[in-house]
C-alpha cells in the first residue's frame, strides 16, 4: 500500500479553437519550416493525429478514466506545444485567456485531480505579463512556455515584462520545448531530426541555457523553472558547461556572471522525468542535482503514462526518493494541494 499521490506535471490539452486556428494557419501554409514538419505529422488528419487531439481536448471524465488507469492521481494540466505561439500576438492573447477560463473551469469542477499552468502569449509581453496576474487570481499554478516564439527567446529584454511578473506573483515557468526555430531548424529537417526525439531536447536546451547565460536570474532571482525530459540533457553537461565558462571568461568571450552557470540551474530549475525512463539517466540527475529538483512527468498523451509510472515505480532507488519525486517536490514547487485522494493505492 504505498502512501504518496502520484503527481503527473507534463500533462497537455488544448481547445477547439486552437485546433481551429492551427488548421486555419496550415492551409495559408505561410508557417515555419519545423512547424511545417509538425503539421504534417502530429497536428495532421492521421487516425493517430485525431486520436491524440481528441485526449488533448478531454478535460474530463474520459482523461480521469486514463488518469485512474495509468495509475496517476493527481495532473498538473497545460497547455500543449506550440499553442498559441505561432499566431499573430492578438489573436494569440485572445487564444491564450480562452483556454486559460476553459483549463481554470474543469479544475473548479475536479480540483481532488487537476491543477493547471497558465497560456501566455509571449508575442504581447505586456499582455502575458497581465494574464498570468489574471491566471494566479484564478488559482493557476504557474505557467508555460514552449521554448521561443518566431525564432527569438526568453532572455531578450522585450520579455522582461514576463519574468517581472512570473517573480513577483511566484508563478514558476514550465519551459517546454517544440521544434527549432527558423534560425536553426535547417540541419532538423532532415530524418526527424526535428522532432522528440533530437530537436525538440536542443531547442529547449538552448532557451534554458540562454536564460542562464545572459544573467537573467542575476535580474530576477526569484523566478524558478521546470524543465522537462529529464533536463533536456543540461544535467549531463553541467561539468563541461562550468568548466568552459570558465575559460571563455578568461579569454573574454562571455561576460561573467555572480555564479557558475551549474549554480544557477541547481537554484533555479527544478526538472521532470516526462518520457525518460531509463535508471542510469535517473541516477545521474539524483547525483548531479539531488532527488529534491526532480518531479515525474507522464508527457500524456504523448508517452505511455503507464509505462513512466511502472518505470519510476521498480527502478532501485529508496521509497522516500520515490515519495519525493512523485510527489512531495512537485507539491511544495508548484504549491499544489498538501493531501489528495491515492486512487488504486494497491497498484
Amino acid at each position: 500500500m504505498r502512501s504518496y499521490r502520484r503527481i503527473a506535471t507534463e500533462e497537455a490539452f488544448t481547445t477547439q479553437s486552437i485546433i481551429d486556428e492551427t488548421d486555419k494557419l496550415i492551409a495559408a501554409g505561410d508557417i515555419e519550416p519545423g512547424f511545417a514538419k509538425i503539421a504534417g505529422s502530429i497536428l495532421g488528419d492521421s487516425p493517430g493525429a485525431r486520436d491524440v487531439k481528441r485526449r488533448l481536448l478531454d478535460l474530463g471524465e474520459g482523461r480521469i478514466a486514463q488518469m485512474d488507469a495509468d495509475g496517476i492521481d493527481f495532473a498538473l494540466i497545460s497547455i500543449n506545444s506550440p499553442a498559441v505561439q505561432v499566431f499573430e500576438a492578438s489573436r494569440a492573447v485572445g487564444l491564450a485567456t480562452e483556454a486559460n477560463d476553459i483549463l481554470a473551469e474543469a479544475i473548479k469542477g475536479r480540483p481532488d485531480r487537476f491543477a493547471g499552468l497558465a497560456a501566455v502569449a509571449p508575442q504581447d509581453p505586456a499582455a502575458a505579463a497581465r494574464e498570468l496576474e489574471r491566471a494566479k487570481g484564478m488559482g493557476l499554478k504557474g505557467f508555460l512556455i514552449n521554448s521561443s516564439t518566431a525564432g527569438e527567446y526568453l532572455d531578450l529584454p522585450k520579455f522582461a515584462p514576463i519574468f517581472e511578473a512570473a517573480e513577483a506573483l511566484n508563478m514558476p515557468l514550465y519551459l517546454h520545448p517544440r521544434e527549432p526555430g527558423p534560425t536553426m531548424v535547417t540541419p532538423f529537417l532532415d530524418y526527424g531530426l526535428y522532432f522528440a526525439g533530437w530537436g525538440f531536447a536542443a531547442e529547449c536546451g538552448l532557451s534554458a541555457m540562454r536564460l542562464i547565460m545572459s544573467g537573467l536570474f542575476d535580474r530576477y532571482p526569484g523566478v524558478r523553472v521546470a524543465l522537462g525530459h529529464m533536463g533536456e540533457g543540461i544535467p549531463f553537461w553541467l561539468q563541461r558547461i562550468d568548466n568552459r565558462y570558465g575559460l571563455q571568461v578568461k579569454i573574454g568571450a562571455v561576460d561573467p556572471l555572480a555564479k557558475a552557470p551549474s549554480a544557477y540551474f541547481l537554484d533555479n530549475f527544478q526538472i521532470t522525468t516526462s518520457g525518460v525512463m531509463t535508471d542510469a539517466a535517473l541516477r545521474l540527475a539524483i547525483d548531479v542535482l539531488g532527488v529534491d529538483r526532480i518531479q515525474f512527468a507522464g508527457d500524456y498523451p504523448f508517452e505511455d503514462v503507464k509505462a513512466g509510472v511502472d518505470f519510476l515505480e521498480g527502478t532501485p532507488i529508496s521509497a522516500e526518493h520515490r515519495s519525493a519525486i512523485f510527489e512531495t517536490n512537485a507539491v511544495a514547487f508548484w504549491d499544489l494541494p498538501a493531501t489528495g485522494p491515492i486512487i488504486g493505492a494497491g497498484q
